[in-house]
């Protein structure tokens, strides 16, 4: 069952124009709309990525299906979407939602970190995981965090978010990209100094049951996808069939001129 919107908080930055919103479950979502102007698809991607993130073990936020419903929308003139000939209303349905880093007590959390700071960052280590996930589901964006940490801790930890442009965003091919998927600053890889560094997250993918795999795309709502379920199939056949290729892929980043 989808987690039910009651009510609209703030828009969000970023290109998808989400909305933080308030649901039935007490919890903080970021929502991201079916008309947002980045692609349907996005909702499919941020789903599926973000469930196979978890499941090897990374922080990411959990994430879920919410209901926005008509009456909400009719009664929220703040729900609307930018477009290039003006503005329209976010649509009604199902969407996809993450939960919002901290809640609804959120003590500190922020984009960005100065390299003394980034560099304590407490599970630093997952930089080489979610390379690890980049590099297998094809993001053509820059690897995004944040960093949180409640008011008497002094060191952070990052979350991993924004899955939207995995699997190539609204494309669905998974293409050979070294210098994307990745974070802005190398500081984050300079702990690797071999495969083992990958662990225990390379080791998870590769000896991921591939219907695990199949039954996270196909909890995803169709019409996130426009009901094609032969493209969800070639998706997810091509996602099995790259896991061969991670280590090669890895190393184009490590080979680049990005010298991480």
């Amino acid at each position: 069952m989808a987690v039910l919107a009651v009510q609209q908080i703030r828009a969000m930055r970023g290109g998808a124009q989400s909305q933080l919103m308030l649901g039935s479950d007490e919890n903080l979502w970021v929502v991201k709309f079916q008309n947002n102007p980045q692609h349907t698809r996005v909702l499919a991607n941020e789903y599926l990525a973000t469930r196979l993130a978890a499941s090897i073990g990374l922080t990411v936020p959990t994430c879920d299906v919410v209901e926005v419903t008509e009456w909400l929308i009719a009664n929220t003139p703040e729900l609307l979407i930018q477009v290039p000939h003006g503005r329209e209303r976010c649509r009604a349905g199902l969407h996809f939602g993450s939960r919002f880093v901290g809640g609804l007590m959120p003590g500190q959390v922020v984009d960005t970190l100065p390299e003394a700071q980034l560099a304590e960052v407490k599970n630093l280590r997952e930089f080489a995981g979610m390379l690890v996930m980049d590099k297998w589901t094809s993001n053509v964006n820059g690897r995004q965090a944040v960093f949180g940490k409640r008011p008497r801790e002094r060191r952070y930890t990052a979350t991993f978010i924004d899955q939207g442009y995995c699997f190539n965003a609204g494309e669905w091919k998974l293409i050979d990209t070294p210098l994307r998927g990745v974070f802005a600053s190398n500081l984050v890889y300079e702990h690797i100094v071999g495969w083992e560094s990958f662990e225990p997250w390379m080791g998870r993918v590769e000896r991921m049951d591939p219907q695990a795999i199949w039954s996270a795309a196909e909890s995803i709502p169709p019409e996130w996808y426009g009901g094609d379920t032969a493209e969800l199939e070639l998706l997810v056949e091509a996602l099995i069939a790259r896991r061969a290729r991670l280590r090669q892929l890895i190393d184009g980043f490590r080979e680049s001129h990005r010298m991480p």
